[in-house]
C-alpha cells in the first residue's frame, strides 16, 4: 500500500438534527483552507447547504460532500443528514466510508435519534470518534454529554481532550495522553502550552485511567503495564488506532465548531485514529460480494466502485457518487454495470465540494469518493466493475417509507407533467416512491416524513416548474356485515329476441375479523348449472368490491349458493352474475353493515421526560398502549392507533418533544369503527358521491 493511501481518510459526520454536523465539517474545512471563510447555517452560508430547500429550514436534507487536504494527506467527508426525515438512504451513504465522526450536543446530549444512529453505525462495525460540539453555548456540560454516550450508547471511550472551562469560559482542550493544552481564538487559531494549574491533578489522574484502558486492549501491552513498565505514548497512540479499529474504544473529542474551536484537534484524531481505505480491524480490509463471496480491497487490480448517491447539478446533469472499493478509477474507463448489462464510460473524475466541483488531476484510488457526469444507465445502489471481471456489491436494505400522501397538480390537465417532474426525483433520493393505490385511484407520494415530502414538492416546484400538491390520501376503510340471512337474487330481461334470466338464493353472514371472503357451491340436483355458478360468485365480489354503506371494499363474510333456477335458452353467465350481485344488495340490506378502520402499530421513542404526554396524546387519538420500556433515559412506547388519527403525528411529535422524539408505524389489523366516526365517514362519502 503507498503511503498516499495508508494516510488517506475516509469518514462520514453523523448525528441527531440540530448538534451541528455541517457547521463541523465547516470547521474542518476552514481549517485546512478549503473554504476561505467560516459559513454559518443561520446566514445560509455554509459549503454544504446550497440547496435553497436547505437554506430556507437551515438543515441539510441531502448529504453534503468535501474533500480537502490536511498536512498533504487527502481526506474524503460525507456530512449525513440528521433529520430522520433526510437519512433513510443512511445504509447506502456508510457503504461509502470506512470511519465516523460520532457528533453530540454538549447541551443536549444523548437523544432518541442518536441512539437510532448510533444503532446504524455499531450495526456495520465502523470506527469511531465522538465529537462532543457546542461547547460554547449556555447549559453545555461535558461531563453529561459523556455519560449519555457510555450509559445509554454502551461505548467505551477514551478521553482524547479534556475541555477547558465551559460555555461562554471554554477556551480550549487538553491533551491527556501528551499532557499538553491547546488554546482556541474565535478565528480558527490555536496556541499551545501547559495545562492549565487548577487542571494538572484531574488530568493526571484521567491519564493513569486511559493509559489503563487502553493497555486493556492489547496483551503484551497490558502485561507491561502490570510489570510497571513505562509505555509511550507514541505506544499508545498506536494501541489507540488498533483499538478503534476493533470497536474496543471510541476516542472523544470536543469543541465549538461555529467558532471554528476544535478544528485542528479533531484533524489531528481523525487522522491518528480512523483507518485508511485498506486497512481493517483483522488486517486487510475485504469487498462483501453477491452471493456471500468476498474480495480484497487493493490499490492494484480490477476495478471495483460502489454507486451510494445521485445528485443533480444545474450544469453537469446528473452527477453519480462514487465509492472506489478496490483499483484505481481513471477517466475515460469502460466499466461494466451488471445490474442494467451495460457499458458505461468514466469521463471526467470530478471532487466535490459542495455545489462545487474540480476536475481531479489524479486517478481515484480505493476510499476515494468521486462525481461521474451523466451515466445513461446507472442508479444509486448500482456496481461498476472491470468488464473483464464485472461483479456486484449487494446494496442495502432501505427502511420502508414511514407516510404517505396523496399527490395532484393544482390544475386539472397537468397530472402528466407533475408525475414526470416527481418521478425525476425519484433517481436521486432513492427513499421517496409513487405508487397507485388502485382502491382509491390516488397517486401515492411516499417517504420518510411529512417533511421529507413537503421539501420534495417544494424542489419539483423549483426545478421543473410545476405546481404539485399534497393531500391527506384517503384511509382504506372496509364494510362487514352481522348476522345471517337468505335473500334471492332474480334477473329477468325481455328485449325481443333472446332475453336474460338468471335466478339464485345466497345465505349470507358475517365472519370473524381477518377470516376474508368465503363462497361455497351448495347447489344439488342441477337447480343452477355448474357453468353459471362461478358467475354468481364474480357478481358477488364485484359488488362486495364497491361497498354498500360508504363504497368501501366488504370484507369477512361468507356467501353459500343453495339454491335457484335457470332457463335453457335465456340463461347466461353475465345473468346469473347480476343475480349474484342483486342478491348480494339484497343481503345487505336486511343485514347490519359495519365500517372497519385500519390499526396501525406506532412504536415511538422519547426521553423519559415526555413519556407522560406521548402516551396522553396516543390516548386521544383513540390509542391502546401496548406497554413501555425505559433504557439508559429513553422510554420506547408501543400503541395500536387509527390510521386516521395519525396524518399529522410527525409534527405534533416533534413539538412536543423538541424534536428529540422519534416513531414508526406499519398496519397492523382492522377494527369496527365507533358509531360517531362511521356516521361521519358514511356522511362525506354520500355527499362525495352526490
Amino acid at each position: 500500500m503507498s503511503e498516499n493511501l495508508a494516510s488517506q481518510r475516509t469518514y462520514a459526520l453523523v448525528g441527531h438534527g440540530g448538534c451541528g454536523k455541517t457547521s463541523v465539517a465547516e470547521m474542518l474545512l476552514f481549517t485546512t483552507g478549503a473554504v476561505a471563510r467560516l459559513g454559518r447555517i443561520e446566514d445560509g452560508t455554509t459549503a454544504l447547504d446550497y440547496e435553497p430547500e436547505e437554506v430556507k429550514r437551515r438543515g441539510s436534507t441531502q448529504p453534503g460532500l468535501a474533500t480537502y487536504l490536511h498536512n498533504k494527506n487527502r481526506h474524503f467527508l460525507l456530512d449525513i443528514p440528521g433529520d430522520g426525515s433526510f437519512n433513510g438512504d443512511l445504509p447506502y451513504l456508510l457503504r461509502a466510508v470506512d470511519g465516523v465522526v460520532f457528533v453530540v450536543d454538549a447541551v443536549d446530549g444523548v437523544k432518541p435519534l442518536t441512539k437510532k444512529l448510533w444503532g446504524e453505525v455499531a450495526k456495520l462495525g465502523l470506527p469511531t470518534i465522538f465529537f462532543i460540539n457546542k461547547m460554547d453555548r449556555d447549559r453545555a456540560d461535558f461531563d453529561l454529554a459523556l455519560a449519555g454516550i457510555r450509559e445509554k450508547l454502551g461505548v467505551k471511550t477514551y478521553i482524547q481532550n479534556l475541555p477547558i472551562g465551559a460555555r461562554e469560559d471554554f477556551k480550549g482542550v487538553v491533551n491527556v495522553l501528551e499532557g499538553k493544552a491547546y488554546l482556541f481564538d474565535d478565528k480558527g487559531g490555536v496556541a499551545e502550552g501547559p495545562v492549565p494549574d487548577d487542571m494538572a491533578d484531574e488530568v493526571e489522574t484521567l491519564r493513569e485511567t486511559m493509559v489503563e484502558e487502553i493497555a486493556v486492549a492489547d496483551e503484551q501491552l497490558m502485561e507491561r503495564y502490570l510489570e510497571g513498565e513505562e509505555i509511550s505514548t507514541e505506544e499508545l497512540l498506536a494501541t489507540v488506532h488498533k483499538a478503534t479499529l476493533s470497536g474496543q474504544l471510541c476516542p472523544v473529542c470536543c469543541g465549538a465548531a461555529l467558532k471554528g474551536m476544535g478544528g485542528t484537534r479533531l484533524l489531528a484524531a481523525i487522522q491518528n485514529f480512523l483507518p485508511g481505505p485498506l486497512e481493517g480491524a483483522e488486517g486487510q480490509k475485504t469487498i462483501a460480494l453477491d452471493g456471500g463471496a468476498t474480495m480484497p480491497a487493493a490499490e492494484t487490480g480490477p476495478v471495483v466502485a460502489f454507486v451510494f448517491k445521485t445528485l443533480f447539478d444545474p450544469f453537469a446533469g446528473q452527477l453519480s457518487m462514487v465509492r472506489v472499493l478496490s483499483g484505481t478509477l481513471t477517466p475515460n474507463l469502460d466499466l461494466q454495470n451488471p445490474a442494467t448489462d451495460t457499458l458505461e464510460r468514466s469521463g471526467q473524475l470530478l471532487l466535490p465540494l459542495g455545489k462545487e466541483t474540480v476536475i481531479s488531476k489524479e486517478p481515484a484510488g480505493p476510499g476515494s469518493l468521486v462525481a461521474l457526469a451523466k451515466l445513461k444507465d446507472t442508479a444509486t445502489g448500482h456496481t461498476l466493475s472491470d468488464p473483464k471481471k464485472p461483479v456486484i456489491v449487494p446494496a442495502p436494505v432501505l427502511p420502508p417509507p414511514m407516510i404517505s400522501y396523496a399527490l395532484a397538480p393544482a390544475e386539472k390537465g397537468d397530472e402528466d407533467k407533475v408525475f414526470a417532474a416527481m418521478s425525476k426525483l425519484l433517481d436521486e433520493d432513492i427513499t421517496l416512491s409513487i405508487t397507485r393505490d388502485e382502491e382509491t385511484g390516488d397517486i401515492l407520494l411516499s417517504g420518510m416524513g411529512q417533511t421529507h415530502l413537503e421539501t420534495a414538492v417544494e424542489k419539483a416546484r423549483r426545478r421543473f416548474k410545476v405546481s404539485p400538491v399534497l393531500k391527506a390520501p384517503k384511509i382504506p376503510y372496509r364494510e362487514s356485515v352481522k348476522g345471517k340471512v337468505e335473500v334471492q337474487g332474480r334477473h329477468k330481461k325481455q328485449t325481443g329476441g333472446r332475453g336474460q334470466f338468471g335466478d339464485c338464493w345466497i345465505r349470507m353472514e358475517g365472519q370473524p375479523r381477518g377470516a376474508g371472503y368465503a363462497f361455497v357451491d351448495a347447489i344439488v340436483g342441477g337447480a343452477i348449472p355448474r357453468q353459471y355458478i362461478p358467475a354468481v360468485d364474480k357478481g358477488v365480489v364485484e359488488s362486495a368490491h364497491r361497498g354498500y354503506v360508504a363504497g368501501y371494499p366488504m370484507v369477512d363474510f361468507k356467501v353459500t349458493l343453495y339454491d335457484g333456477t335457470f332457463h335453457t335458452v335465456d340463461s347466461s353467465e353475465m345473468a346469473f352474475k347480476i343475480a349474484g350481485s342483486i342478491a348480494f344488495k339484497a343481503a345487505c340490506e336486511k343485514l347490519k353493515i359495519s365500517l372497519l378502520e385500519p390499526i396501525v402499530l406506532v412504536s415511538v421513542s422519547c426521553p423519559d421526560e415526555y413519556m407522560g404526554d406521548i402516551i396522553g396524546d396516543l390516548s386521544s387519538r383513540r390509542g391502546k398502549v401496548l406497554g413501555s420500556d425505559s433504557t439508559g433515559g429513553i422510554t420506547e412506547i408501543q400503541a395500536h392507533v387509527p390510521m386516521a388519527e395519525m396524518q399529522e403525528y410527525a409534527k405534533t411529535l416533534s413539538s412536543m418533544t423538541g424534536g428529540q422524539g422519534a416513531f414508526t408505524m406499519a398496519f397492523d389489523h382492522y377494527e369496527e369503527c365507533p358509531p360517531p366516526v362511521a356516521e361521519k365517514v358514511i356522511a362525506e362519502s354520500k355527499k362525495k358521491d352526490e
